[in-house]
């Protein structure tokens, strides 16, 4: 069953996540079940459309440095520019015969060529599932925490993954300082296009692993929202 999480702090904090609803971890699931508006179907009508399930990842570090002295850093987290220009998570969909975690770690070798023997993500990995009905796709968002070097490294390979340049055309860190007028930094960053609910899973992420503070998340969406008003002044 969907659940919209309007109680939950992290909901709140992502004012524009009208199609974020949770969904339990699914133990077994099927690829090729039709789902309709109502739910999961046995009807094998061949105009309806088929389940599927997407998984990406948010690989961090910790980074307790300031920018110039003067803005803390707090952690480097890897989004990526996509072919549609658009920026999301590395990952994408599970094909038939994967398991979550299965296809999961193969899009995040192809995408960013992370090494998934030394990095392998798990279950116990998982933050969050979602279910957006109108595309009938699930969505699950998995975290895996890595030292800065690894970080580096990670960086460094990206360049050299199978889908780069082409599904993948860059990595980029997310800011998570708030500079100047309370404007540039995060609120900035969140203004851009993001693929499916990556925006939402960013900010449920950042709480949910204690990066940044409910207030702190909050007050970056409602400085990104009012950002042209302010800078037109």
């Amino acid at each position: 069953m969907c659940t919209t999480i309007n109680a939950r702090s992290s909901q709140r904090s992502c004012s524009r996540a009208d199609d974020f609803h949770v969904v339990e971890y699914p133990d077994t699931f099927e690829l090729e079940r039709p789902v309709t508006e109502s739910g999961l179907s046995n009807a094998t009508k061949p105009d309806m459309l088929r389940i599927r399930h997407a998984c990406h990842a948010m690989i961090y570090a910790l980074d307790d440095t300031l920018l110039w002295g003067k803005f803390p850093h707090r952690a480097a987290i890897m989004m990526q520019m996509r072919f549609d220009g658009c920026f999301g998570f590395p990952g994408g969909l599970v094909d038939a015969g994967e398991s979550l975690e299965e296809g999961l770690n193969r899009e995040l070798h192809e995408e960013i060529g992370l090494d998934v023997d030394k990095f392998k993500l798990m279950k116990k990995d998982h933050l969050v599932s979602s279910h957006m009905a109108k595309k009938k796709l699930y969505l699950h968002f998995y975290a895996k925490e890595i030292t800065m070097q690894e970080f580096r490294t990670l960086e460094r390979n990206v360049q050299s993954a199978a889908e780069y340049g082409t599904e993948v055309l860059g990595s980029v860190r997310v800011p998570l300082y708030t500079m100047d007028k309370n404007q540039r930094g995060l609120p900035l960053f969140l203004r851009n296009k993001f693929a499916g609910n990556a925006r939402q899973q960013l900010l449920y992420g950042l709480e949910k692993l204690g990066i940044l503070s409910e207030e702190e998340i909050t007050k970056a969406v409602e400085n990104s929202d009012v950002y042209d008003t302010v800078n037109q002044k």
